[in-house]
């Protein structure tokens, strides 16, 4: 794969949208469909042999192809966004399932990324946060632009074998170190913007987007950050020494990982799936990706709701008379 640094930007129009913010944040803008006059481009995915998101398709594409063109209907995951003409590209993805769902739509669309709108047909649900009733209640607001963008930091990710790069891959969540057999610990080294930052003693390291902060991070013990902040946090796996702590840093440094004597089956794991298997001398470079994965934003959505509604915060509320 292409380094996403090399040849034209990204942030040039993409699927008909122009881009009016940062990185990260929150953005409102007038639909491409809505300035031109026309329905939204739509295509659909989902996940293979579910037969729960298949039936919930149907219930919803009546409703769906009253507003807008559908001209993606992928439920094997196999279409290529790269190869669509610009101007024939979506200008809205609607994904079914869950969030392992949204992970693979960013994988698809690449550097081609467009708005994604999740319909949670799974169990947690953290990034595909409507329902499919919630789903036919905000369909006509978002035809006509009733929406925000909330765009998020995306990670490229690069193994480096004797100075040439054997694979790469994008992630919206993670790129974690992990030992392997036999599961002892590991010296893993950390550079900063090229510069020795760190020898953890651990058993792996992850650094994880503010989207993925809430996910194997989590799990980790570290820290819930904000899914807008242009940041990453960089979070030890039970670390040798208690005073290693979680770190989080900007979203534009760029890291390196070397691990001293990686063990047989030690290897670099983006989004839940194995890059590459690391041997002696190998670098992983974790830089942001030149564009951002853009999630589509109904009112009614925060991540404080979020993180109350799907990570099970709780406690007591009273309005003072």
């Amino acid at each position: 794969m292409t380094s996403p640094r090399d040849g034209d930007s990204p942030r040039s129009p993409i699927g008909g949208h122009e881009f009016d913010g940062a990185a990260s944040g929150s953005t409102r803008r007038v639909p491409s469909w809505c300035s031109l006059g026309r329905r939204p481009r739509v295509a659909v995915m989902g996940p293979p042999d579910r037969e729960d998101v298949i039936q919930e398709w149907r219930r919803l594409r009546a409703t769906v192809v009253q507003d807008s063109e559908i001209i993606v209907e992928d439920f094997r995951f196999e279409h290529d966004y790269q190869a669509d003409p610009v101007d024939a590209s979506p200008d809205l993805v609607i994904v079914l399932g869950g969030d392992g769902s949204i992970l693979q739509c960013a994988r698809q669309l690449g550097c081609r990324q467009c708005p994604v709108l999740g319909i949670n047909c799974g169990r947690l649900g953290f990034l595909a946060a409507l329902s499919p009733d919630d789903f036919l209640d905000a369909w006509p607001k978002l035809c006509t632009g009733e929406f925000s963008i909330v765009e998020h930091v995306m990670l490229f990710i690069e193994l480096i074998r004797d100075h040439e790069v054997v694979a790469s891959q994008f992630a919206l969540n993670d790129a974690a170190v992990m030992a392997g057999r036999p599961f002892r610990i590991l010296d893993i080294d950390l550079f900063a913007d090229g510069e020795w930052a760190t020898r953890y003693r651990c058993d792996g390291l992850i650094v994880a987007t503010p989207v993925g902060s809430t996910a194997h991070n989590l799990s980790a013990g570290g820290p819930i950050l904000r899914r807008n902040l242009p940041a990453v946090v960089i979070s030890p796996i039970s670390p040798h020494t208690l005073t290693v702590r979680p770190l989080v840093d900007s979203a534009d440094t760029v890291f390196e990982l070397t691990v001293t004597e990686p063990y047989e089956s030690t290897s670099i794991v983006v989004d839940g799936r194995v890059l590459g298997d690391l041997i002696e001398g190998d670098r992983v470079r974790i830089q942001r990706a030149d564009f951002a994965f853009e999630m589509v934003s109904v009112p009614g959505q925060n991540d404080y709701r979020t993180l109350r509604d799907k990570l099970g915060w709780s406690g007591s509320f009273r309005l003072r008379s």
